[in-house]
């Protein structure tokens, strides 16, 4: 129920009354003006997962097969120069790579500079720009290349090329594939060791009743650790299935290696 407010008599508690009915209907449009936190998405399986950055959920693509978009181009340089990009590089200002919310990273995009006509190749490798209008983040290098770091922003079409899949001659354009996340060749790890014996004796263990029982040494930069890795798909769908049944038969720490 409302109740109705009368103001007292008088100059200075009338001066009061308009004082506190101010701050209280400034109050009420602040109540009413703030909006609820969106609720995560629903996660589909074999999709990337969502992330939620400024309060804003955004749902990474599964592939870059057939993406185009228009709109602005900024950069972005020295103050994240050295700090981790969204894949676990280190950020290069000085490299060729952008930002974009949504393709998948590793992706290799064209972008043409609408304004200027200039096009370059480059690879995403980070999550942004997270302002409205803006489409892709460059780099420094990537900008000053495409015009772009004098006057901040650009507008661009940018056209996903997938990622190269072979080295090409000098002179030669360099042949792209698209990326995708649900199909690949994936395996499935299930241990590390840091003695060689231990990991050959679980893959012979494993061999007779799992298909491409292998172990895979890797150099951590200070020792060898030993993987051991059985299965095969080409599938994601089929790959989290086959995680799922590792995992109930004694494996609980497998996981999905895309190879």
């Amino acid at each position: 129920m409302q109740k109705n407010i009368r103001p007292p008599s008088g100059g200075h508690t009338l001066i009061l009354w308009l004082l506190l009915l101010a701050s209280v209907s400034s109050q009420a449009c602040s109540v009413l003006s703030e909006r609820p936190p969106e609720p995560m998405p629903p996660t589909v399986p074999g999709q990337p997962k969502p992330y939620r950055v400024y309060g804003e959920w955004y749902q990474p693509l599964a592939h870059a097969r057939d993406f185009a978009e228009e709109g602005l181009a900024s950069w972005y340089g020295r103050d994240f120069h050295g700090r981790k990009t969204s894949n676990g590089e280190t950020y290069d200002m000085y490299g060729v790579t952008a930002a974009h919310k949504t393709l998948p990273l590793g992706t290799y995009v064209r972008v043409h500079n609408l304004a200027n006509n200039r096009t370059l190749d480059v690879r995403i490798n980070d999550r942004g720009p997270f302002v409205a209008g803006r489409i892709i983040d460059l780099s420094y290098t990537a900008a000053q290349q495409l015009g772009v770091v004098g006057p901040g922003t650009a507008p661009v079409k940018i056209v996903a090329l997938g990622a190269p899949v072979e080295q090409t001659a000098p002179g030669q354009a360099p042949k792209y594939v698209p990326l995708d996340y649900y199909s690949g060749n994936f395996t499935f790890q299930v241990g590390a060791f840091a003695e060689r014996a231990n990991a050959e004796r679980l893959v012979q263990r494993l061999a007779p009743s799992y298909p491409n029982a292998h172990l895979v040494p890797y150099f951590d930069g200070s020792r060898t650790l030993y993987r051991v890795r059985v299965g095969r798909q080409t599938r994601l769908e089929e790959a989290n299935a086959y995680e799922q049944t590792l995992k109930q038969s004694g494996f609980p720490e497998t996981f999905i290696v895309a190879e």
